[in-house]
């Protein structure tokens, strides 16, 4: 899969507008991933998970404008903040905007957010042209898939698994919450 173009390429933008399913290399582990604004496709996810829809899901981005839509306006300071942060792998439970769809929520008022680091992720983002979902791929309280190979075995045919090599880090992103920088996962 090449990269070289931050234009989002139009197959790709396609197939994920089109409810299509990826899983690609992040941090720490292969993610699934989809278009947040489609709904099926977030449901897709969820029933492949075994995940409740009430625990809420990530959203990875390039950069601030892909998530904005989702997010209260944040200032200058707070975005290079969200930035920063993305770099070390920290994912932000942010205020959500009322319009901001139940199926990303779950049951909270709060939206999971990380402008990722991670090369492969954040280039697939500038390819799709907006955030994607982020969940780890696999099954509700299994192993998250570390390679190709063991994303085809989990995900067969429903999944489109793409090539690529996840990060150094051993555990999934920290998650804190925004408004007072509180640790909820380590």
């Amino acid at each position: 899969m090449k990269f070289s173009s931050s234009v989002p390429d139009r197959p790709l933008a396609a197939y994920l507008r089109r409810g299509g399913i990826i899983a690609y290399p992040t941090e720490s582990c292969y993610g699934l991933g989809c278009d947040p604004s489609n709904r099926r496709a977030v449901q897709r996810i969820l029933r492949l998970k075994q995940r409740p829809q009430m625990k809420g899901l990530i959203l990875i981005a390039s950069n601030y404008k892909q998530v904005a839509r989702y997010l209260p306006p944040l200032t200058t300071d707070e975005q290079l903040r969200l930035q920063a942060d993305g770099a070390q792998a920290i994912t932000y439970l942010m205020p959500a905007r009322t319009s901001c769809p139940r199926w990303l929520r779950g049951a909270h008022d709060t939206l999971a957010v990380r402008l990722t680091a991670h090369s492969f992720a954040r280039r697939l983002c500038r390819r799709a042209g907006h955030a994607l979902v982020s969940t780890s791929a696999n099954r509700s309280g299994l192993r998250p898939a570390k390679t190709y190979a063991e994303c085809r075995r989990m995900f067969g045919k429903n999944v489109r698994v793409l090539r690529g090599r996840i990060g150094k880090r051993k555990q999934p992103s920290t998650i804190r919450a925004w408004t007072d920088g509180k640790i909820l996962r380590a």
